[in-house]
């Protein structure tokens, strides 16, 4: 990690003249008027149906929704022996967002092929004069491999796929059924919903006071663009862009947004602008007013959108009532890193481990369930150890909130100073109580006056409310 001063990558200079052509496609600074060409593709693989009209049979667990989440964990229940099924409007139908990942964790997981471009270095421009490296690599995932290798685990494991709505649960003492769209009914012992945060089935016992992450990104053809192709730019907060834009100067002053790009040649790279956290949510228009004002300033023209994508994120708030009769798993299970938006590869991360609970639940050898195997399965995914953690990580997200832009710099300054073990394990949620004591004092101490300051003044309402929620959990 450096700080850089004199950089083209910080200071681009004007692209270079695209070469003449017989055909040219016109480009265009104003990517927004340009339509997307790509949809996300329906994969090609010999699923096994749910057949209503048959006998009734009743499933070990029932995922309902089959994203990252929901799959792995359906692929990691059923390889254990259990009869799974899961619902879903579309289960071939490819993930339409862009998904990115430290390298060394798809890795330890033994999904590091289902990355399909890596980069050896990360940066994070603090400002026009000041830039981070982290010597970290990173990734884009491949979401259809991804999908696909899931889902052919989850063929070869005896799955099975209903497509459609989940629309209504009714719960007994150790049966669920699930009512679907198509007037079907499904039976099961266990409910698992990945079906992301605006769930219904989901129930929560406090007010759910949470941040919200939302970006614009694009996957496009340009005419060239500044930025270095061994380097993915994690983030970017300068705000010089706006010198030609003085009315979005004030609100990205008190509510900054910054760029995330990932570069795969001189001519393709996807670029997204994002509001970090803010509570509310930042509008979208002035998301993409402000990505356009970038890239305008960066003299990058649009010549085709390949793909776009409007991603919203949301981030802390309280856990999901623990125990209660549905398993969450995903978004709407508190999986989300409160400070980052980090989620797909945690996620994937601890699906074995709540498919093991399952197991000792529903296996053969044990029969536990309702409240118990509930019980059971939630303490699998949120240990005491591990709700105080979480404690400290949304401290992290409404310190966030509270810094405007000059803040938010400081912060990433002070951050990305820390050990990188210490920083590394922050954003994938699994340093221990120890150590997130060990990186707090690390970073009041890299942590300029300023920053000290911002965070006495603008955190003690903040700081009580997670010592008052460390307090109930011990007790």
């Amino acid at each position: 990690m450096s700080t850089l001063q004199n950089s083209s990558f910080l200071f681009p200079k004007s692209p270079p003249k695209p070469k003449k052509t017989q055909t040219r496609i016109k480009s265009s600074h104003n990517f927004l008027d340009l339509k997307p060409e790509s949809k996300p593709e329906t994969l090609s693989i010999d699923i096994q149906y749910h057949e209503p009209r048959l006998k009734p049979s009743c499933y070990d667990a029932v995922v309902i929704g089959c994203g990252p989440s929901g799959l792995r964990l359906a692929e990691q229940a059923s390889g254990r022996g259990l009869k799974v099924c899961c619902i879903d409007p579309d289960p071939l139908m490819g993930w339409p967002n862009n998904y990115g990942s430290w390298v060394d964790e798809f890795e330890a997981m033994g999904l590091g092929d289902c990355l399909d471009h890596t980069w050896p270095l990360a940066s994070v421009v603090i400002d026009d004069g000041r830039r981070k490296d982290l010597d970290r690599p990173y990734g884009r995932v491949a979401r259809g491999r991804l999908k696909r290798r899931l889902m052919e685990g989850c063929v070869k494991n005896g799955v099975r796929f209903h497509k459609a709505k989940a629309w209504a649960l009714e719960h007994g003492e150790f049966r669920s059924k699930i009512s679907c769209s198509d007037g079907s009914g499904i039976t099961t012992s266990l409910v698992v919903d990945a079906s992301g945060f605006s769930s219904p089935f989901i129930t929560y016992d406090k007010l759910r006071n949470c941040g919200y992450q939302i970006a614009h990104g694009i996957l496009a053809e340009v005419d060239s663009h500044p930025f270095a192709l061994d380097t993915m730019l994690l983030m970017d907060w300068r705000d010089s862009y706006l010198d030609n834009e003085p009315n979005l100067r004030p609100s990205n002053a008190k509510c900054p947004t910054f760029l995330y790009a990932m570069p795969f040649s001189s001519n393709l790279i996807f670029l997204e602008e994002t509001s970090l956290v803010a509570r509310p949510i930042l509008a979208y228009d002035e998301v993409k007013k402000r990505m356009v004002a970038r890239l305008r300033h960066a003299g990058i023209r649009v010549r085709r959108v390949i793909e776009d994508e409007k991603c919203v994120i949301v981030m802390g708030g309280p856990l999901p009532t623990i125990p209660q009769n549905v398993m969450a798993m995903g978004g709407n299970s508190g999986l989300v890193h409160p400070a980052s938006g980090y989620m797909v590869a945690r996620a994937l991360r601890y699906a074995p481990v709540v498919a093991d609970a399952m197991t000792e639940c529903l296996g053969s050898t044990r029969m536990i369930r309702g409240k118990a195997m509930y019980t059971k399965l939630w303490n699998s995914l949120w240990s005491r150890e591990m709700k105080r953690e979480r404690e400290f990580y949304r401290f992290g997200m409404e310190t966030l909130l509270r810094l405007d832009l000059e803040g938010t710099r400081r912060f990433f300054d002070a951050f990305f100073e820390l050990d990188p073990y210490y920083w590394e394990g922050y954003m994938a949620s699994r340093l221990s109580m120890k150590e997130i004591a060990e990186l707090s004092i690390s970073l009041f101490g890299h942590a300029s006056a300023l920053t000290k300051l911002d965070i006495a003044t603008k955190c003690p309402l903040p700081f009580a409310q997670m010592v008052w929620n460390l307090a109930a959990e011990i007790v």
